[in-house]
């Protein structure tokens, strides 16, 4: 239902921008120099690298620094890239473990039921039997599916994995989303 990539911030939190900020997406981290040209290998953070491509503008997610891609290539299991004005491992070294990010006004179209990450943080979350049960505050990515952290005013947050059985409705354009929550899933419930 939802892509893992392409999430707001760094992989490991995410949040909703105040109203009129711009949502910058996570498609790569920068993590060690390669060679002796000034190349870095970069973790993909996307689901579309192929969307990197040279002359492209990235930002670094701290304070949107405009970074310019100058190269990208396949490395195992990562990529390669070289960005204007690093030619030196040394200048390479300084962007290690930089986030850069992508303004999600150019991101790519998702199939119908598939949802960006950024879309449905701040949604407001309610069962199939009419409880409101919160909204969604963040997403947990898991190697099976990705879990919704529903917090509500009180009480304790709820974990819903982001898959059929468990989601129903999803209304981007009233800002809700139904759940079915299985019997103990929900605070105060036995199994």
């Amino acid at each position: 239902m939802s892509r893992s990539g392409d999430n707001p911030g760094s992989a490991v939190a995410a949040g909703s921008p105040a109203p009129g900020e711009p949502v910058f997406l996570a498609v790569g981290k920068l993590r060690r120099p390669h060679g002796v040209k000034g190349e870095l290998l970069m973790e993909v953070l996307t689901d579309f690298p192929e969307r990197l491509k040279p002359g492209m503008t990235l930002y670094t997610e701290a304070e949107q620094r405009p970074l310019v891609l100058r190269s990208v290539r396949g490395h195992k299991d990562g990529l390669l890239v070289a960005l204007e004005g690093c030619h030196t491992p040394e200048q390479a070294g300084e962007l290690r473990n930089l986030v850069l990010v992508v303004p999600s006004a150019g991101s790519p179209r998702l199939p119908e039921g598939e949802y960006y990450q950024y879309q449905l943080i701040g949604l407001r979350v309610t069962s199939s039997a009419g409880q409101v049960l919160g909204r969604v505050t963040e997403i947990l990515t898991t190697g099976a599916h990705d879990v919704l952290v529903v917090r509500g005013e009180m009480g304790p947050e709820i974990l819903i994995p982001m898959a059929d059985p468990f989601v129903g409705e999803i209304d981007l354009t009233k800002g809700e989303m139904v759940v079915h929550p299985i019997p103990g899933m929900l605070p105060g419930e036995e199994s």
